[in-house]
């Protein structure tokens, strides 16, 4: 069983990971959410590095922002497991919030979990 943790380790920091990350990845779209991943060799000993990120066009408070990326957090948190057991290169990814208003908890959360699904899927047909 592993931690239901979101440490440091998982979080994608490197600006260099980041830039191929929009240089070269693929993405997947389950509104209001978008993950733009790529099979890459990261810092960490995780399979996956996550960052999530909120426009600041759509949300001019800070304070939005900051909690909307909370949720994200927490949302990938409780079900990065449905990644974790699937994959087997390391991956990075960054999870972008693509709706001009605050959705509830719960309604993430349902897309979150269809979002991962969606990643397992193509990643599935990417390594065969």
């Amino acid at each position: 069983m592993m931690k239901l943790s979101l440490g440091k380790e998982e979080r994608l920091k490197s600006k260099k990971l980041i830039g191929n990350l929009y240089a070269e990845g693929k993405s997947i779209k389950v509104f209001p959410l978008r993950m733009v991943y790529l099979q890459t060799e990261h810092t960490s000993t995780y399979p996956a590095q996550v960052g999530v990120s909120v426009p600041k066009r759509n949300f001019k408070r800070a304070v939005d922002r900051n909690r909307i990326k909370r949720l994200l957090r927490e949302c990938y948190r409780k079900e990065k497991s449905l990644v974790y057991n699937e994959i087997s290169k390391p991956y990075v990814f960054m999870i972008s919030y693509l709706a001009k208003e605050e959705w509830s908890y719960g309604d993430l959360e349902a897309k979150m979990i269809k979002l991962l699904n969606t990643f397992v899927k193509e990643v599935h047909i990417d390594e065969k």
